[in-house]
């Protein structure tokens, strides 16, 4: 399914990051979670990456 999800904002392809749940966007730098096995593909949820 992975292959399907894109990142909302640039429209480019996604990584997942098992170990924290959350599926990687680097051309923009945020992590979008993933919640009961769902992704939140919201960019006001996202964390940001450059940030940590």
């Amino acid at each position: 399914m992975l292959e399907a999800l894109v990142c909302p904002e640039t429209r480019g392809p996604l990584t997942y990051d098992k170990s924290r749940q959350e599926l990687i966007s680097h051309a923009i730098g945020l992590a979008y979670p993933i919640r009961s096995g769902i992704p939140v593909m919201l960019t006001e949820e996202a964390r940001n990456l450059k940030e940590d």
